[in-house]
């Protein structure tokens, strides 16, 4: 029996795959817990229509990351703090703080997106890489500035 996968399936393939299994092993198992249901044709439309659906909406996302990156590799972003007179920063400037400066520059960027090596601790200009999508990376340029 042909069957379409609601959900992964160990053994037997992942969420949206079209499996071809016993008919004990559908009607026992698969069906009733909600796992799997009949390959109908009409089913076969609808599995068809929700990829094409999902491939259109990666790529608008996809599109949307890259806007984005060239919009952020323009954008310096300036976070004020106290250092001491070697340049030293008093602490050090994280992800978070990094955040914070692009929201109030109209970017809604997660700091776990935001990639540090290290903490920033002294004044200057360094680059940022920041994660946008599966494959897109972008960089900010960031300047600490000492009050």
């Amino acid at each position: 029996m042909k069957v379409i996968l609601l959900q992964d399936v160990r053994g037997t393939g992942k969420a949206g795959d079209l499996a071809n299994v016993s008919d004990g092993y559908a009607r026992n198992m698969l069906i009733p817990r909600g796992l799997a249901v009949e390959a109908t044709p009409q089913n076969i439309k609808q599995l068809e229509k929700k990829k094409e659906a999902q491939k259109k909406q990666f790529e608008e996302d996809k599109a949307a990351a890259l806007e984005l990156k060239k919009k952020l590799e323009e954008v310096t972003v300036e976070v004020r703090t106290k250092a001491g007179k070697d340049g030293k920063v008093f602490g050090s400037i994280t992800s978070k703080d990094i955040a914070d400066a692009l929201k109030e520059m109209g970017f809604d960027i997660d700091k776990k997106k935001i990639q540090l090596d290290s903490p920033i601790k002294a004044t200057g200009t360094t680059d940022v890489n920041v994660k946008l999508f599966t494959e897109i990376a972008g960089k900010v340029k960031v300047n600490v500035i000492s009050e």
